[in-house]
């Protein structure tokens, strides 16, 4: 358990050990043993326990982690642009997934009643009642005007058109963890020890875990030769994910920004604990055990996994590239000369945010921006310079 962490408030703590017990029962109920997955699944979406699902804050300076809307109403602005063309090619329709506290969907909509281009819908799909009633709240405070056109959703809808966005969803999805040793292929999972959770591992029952871990074997980069121990994730509720929205996707495109690589760097050498993270009051660690139903659990993307899946389901891949260009592409410097210079208070937070946005050290590069459509041609204004898709 990490030593150097905040200590939480008795009630957080007593809520953390009520999320504690809960998965030591699922534990017990399933032989003394689960898959990593079931165990992240339970810690962020356990029904009014886990992280996402209570209502503890997470965004912002006060929460555990500042995502790219609360950290400059650029973002919203500037991605407006890329979901305004989509929308023109296919229907006037926005579908946000993990609508989080609900600053980008503001955002978009405000820019987009500013450029005469509001969709007909925005729909919210959120599975965590508390973060869906904080969205509600400022949504009717911002643009009560435009509450008509919002809806929230329990489930994807059967048919859309449109641009999908979804903005750090996929980071948030449960993964298993696989561990390569000398050829052998083994699950890491979490069984109960005297003192709390342990890890525990296994042979791989699940078919399809089996068949992804044999396609994902790492290789070596280079001269860099791949350790005979390596643990990494694989995310098949990604899959489940994109096949969902494709099986929907009438005609549209979906948008996805997160932080990842492709296979080739996603399974580097080096990387041989895998990528899974951590955050807790602005305090990055690798030990999921810590705090459960507290803290946030993320794994970095597989973009080379979401676009075969994608393609496998009938999309087309129509772009990729690193965040630092698709912002640019879409204009966002533009943006940033709507404020003069001169005007020091306004001008110098803007300035500072595009920064944290597009620079190599800060967001830049480690975020992706992919969009997989249907019955739409390109180009698409976000991907006009920046091509990554070799790196896939």
């Amino acid at each position: 358990m990490p030593t150097t962490l905040p200590t939480p408030s008795p009630e957080a703590a007593q809520h953390s050990a009520r999320l504690g017990d809960f998965i030591r029962r699922d534990i017990a109920e399933k032989g003394g043993w689960i898959p990593f997955a079931r165990y992240m699944e339970l810690a962020l979406y356990a029904p009014g326990l886990g992280y996402y699902t209570a209502g503890a804050h997470k965004f912002g300076a006060a929460g555990d982690f500042v995502t790219a809307p609360e950290l400059s109403p650029l973002f919203g602005r500037t991605l407006t642009r890329q979901a305004a063309e989509i929308m023109a090619a296919s229907a006037p329709h926005i579908l946000e997934l993990g609508a989080g506290s609900g600053k980008l969907a503001a955002d978009m909509l405000g820019e987009l009643e500013r450029l005469g281009s509001l969709p007909d819908s925005y729909a919210i799909l959120e599975v965590s009642a508390d973060l869906r009633a904080r969205q509600q709240a400022l949504l009717r405070t911002r643009l009560p005007h435009l509450l008509e056109r919002i809806r929230w959703l329990d489930a994807l809808p059967e048919k859309f058109s449109g641009a999908v966005v979804a903005n750090e969803v996929l980071d948030a999805l449960p993964v298993h963890l696989v561990r390569w040793r000398n050829s052998a292929l083994t699950e890491r999972g979490v069984a109960i020890g005297a003192n709390g959770f342990i890890w525990q591992e296994r042979a791989i029952s699940d078919a399809a875990l089996l068949h992804a871990a044999q396609q994902a074997r790492p290789e070596p980069v280079e001269a860099v030769a791949v350790p005979d121990d390596y643990t990494s994730e694989i995310c098949l509720a990604a899959h489940g994910l994109v096949n969902s929205l494709s099986s929907c996707m009438e005609q549209g495109a979906l948008l996805f920004i997160d932080y990842g690589f492709g296979v080739r760097e996603f399974y580097h050498p080096q990387r041989s604990s895998g990528t899974l993270m951590c955050h807790y009051r602005h305090h990055a660690h690798d030990d999921p055990f810590f705090l459960p139903g507290l803290q946030d659990i993320t794994a970095h993307v597989n973009f080379t996994d979401i676009a075969e899946c994608g393609i496998d389901a009938g999309l087309e891949l129509l772009g990729y590239t690193s965040q630092a260009f698709f912002l640019l592409n879409c204009g966002i410097t533009e943006l940033i000369k709507d404020t003069s210079p001169e005007n020091l208070r306004d001008y110098l937070p803007l300035s500072a945010q595009l920064q944290k946005l597009t620079s190599p050290a800060e967001m830049g590069e480690l975020f992706k921006v992919m969009v997989l459509g249907r019955g739409i041609t390109g180009p698409l204004c976000g991907f006009a310079r920046g091509d990554l898709m070799r790196t896939l």
